[in-house]
């Protein structure tokens, strides 16, 4: 397999301006709209019913499904044809579906739109990240994906914020607006993009093109240690962002100030990433997993003794520490997914992380929802202990492999 760099490799400051640009509007894009997206299909923005909760727990989950089923021909995509054509073809792509998208309330129409969305989030998702992985060199990996994961989060929740107040300012009737404030953004997003790029936007891979012998390379079992933990990441995550805004509302917490909430938790990350990921480069990928590992375990802890007892100050104070320690797992495992990919398939590679975290979503989304519906809040202890554990299990998995030297240390 050759491992050359090819013609398309991110030389410089442009290509990754261009890709952390993308980022920040594309995911600014997704926040705001993911916070409304509830209370749009269910038409009503707070005091779901179960039968409420389910109808927009499936069509939330479609997205996912469509990324997860997709991602890895995006990546392959852009690994023959490249980067850059993959990452605004799904740009382009989730603009005109958000259009479609605030045309609607039909449940089908915003079903269909939501999967044909995941396609373009995956796309999106693969071409950036082998822009970066090309980018840094080893020793830097860590840093420059912490950057990436910086914006990536930023974006997310400065536009979950954002589409959180807009929900208390707009009426329900009038959610669509929202939407097409995500298009207009990713439309943004593009034109900056492109400008910042100029002529590399225009180039192409020409490098030899393998297909069976990338997707072997992508689903080794060293890339599956380092990914399948999002799995379970995001099993909770996709949870937490699908139902926060109407939840909240639903025991008298008001939009703006969960908004505000959000919104100053997520300008930590633009510090703490890059930081998080100089660490990695500096003490090794896979401690600086195990230190995330163990801040998600704790977020879990505090979350179930929340739900049980309710706003408790001192768990809510080490629910902090939890949260400051997860952060420390993005930029590592992301760090050590380049490590492990190849330049003919990097971008395949790197589609392995999309399709772990949409699959989680759906998982999560499917898994949550029908045991809060059959079991109340009871049902959701078991569902935070098998996400810890599994968290533990592959954790402890990847540390073994390091000590065997199966893999590299850092």
């Amino acid at each position: 397999m050759d491992d050359r760099p090819a013609p398309e490799r991110a030389s410089g400051a442009p290509a990754l301006a261009a890709v952390l640009t993308a980022t920040f509007f594309v995911r600014f894009a997704f926040g705001i709209t993911i916070a409304v997206f509830a209370a749009y299909v269910t038409q009503r923005s707070t005091g779901l019913s179960g039968s409420d909760v389910g109808t927009a727990g499936l069509v939330s989950a479609l997205a996912p499904v469509g990324e997860f089923t997709t991602v890895l021909l995006s990546g392959m995509a852009a690994d023959r044809w490249g980067r850059f054509g993959v990452l605004f073809a799904g740009m382009a792509g989730a603009a005109v579906l958000f259009v479609a998208i605030a045309s609607t309330r039909s449940v089908a129409a915003l079903g269909a739109a939501n999967l044909a969305f995941g396609v373009a989030s995956g796309a999106i998702l693969a071409a950036s990240l082998a822009v970066v992985a090309e980018r840094a060199g080893a020793d830097e990996r860590g840093y420059e994906m912490g950057r990436f994961d910086a914006v990536n989060l930023f974006g997310w929740v400065a536009g979950f914020a954002f589409g959180l107040g807009l929900e208390e300012l707009l009426p329900n009737r009038r959610l669509g607006l929202v939407f097409l404030l995500g298009a207009t953004a990713i439309g943004v997003g593009l034109l900056a993009s492109a400008m910042r790029l100029g002529r590399q936007a225009l180039e192409r891979r020409r490098a030899a093109f393998h297909p069976r012998a990338i997707v072997r390379a992508a689903f080794r079992r060293t890339v599956l240690v380092v990914t399948l933990p999002w799995l379970a990441i995001y099993s909770l995550l996709g949870t937490a962002l699908a139902f926060l805004s109407t939840s909240a509302g639903g025991i008298g917490i008001r939009p703006a100030y969960l908004a505000l909430a959000i919104a100053g938790g997520g300008s930590v990350l633009v510090v703490t990433q890059p930081y998080f990921g100089r660490l990695a480069d500096r003490y090794g990928r896979t401690r600086m997993m195990g230190t995330g590992t163990a801040g998600f375990v704790l977020v879990l802890v505090c979350a179930a003794l929340l739900v049980r007892y309710g706003v408790v100050l001192p768990v809510l104070a080490i629910l902090g520490v939890g949260i400051v320690l997860a952060l420390t797992y993005g930029p590592a495992a992301l760090a050590a997914l380049a490590d492990l990919s190849l330049a003919e398939g990097r971008a395949t590679t790197m589609a392995i992380y999309s399709l772990t975290i949409s699959l989680g979503m759906v998982v999560g989304l499917f898994a949550s929802t029908g045991l809060y519906s059959r079991f109340g809040v009871d049902g959701l202890y078991p569902y935070f202990g098998a996400i810890a554990t599994t968290l533990v299990a592959l954790a402890l998995v990847r540390w073994r492999e390091a000590r065997a030297a199966t893999i590299p240390v850092r």
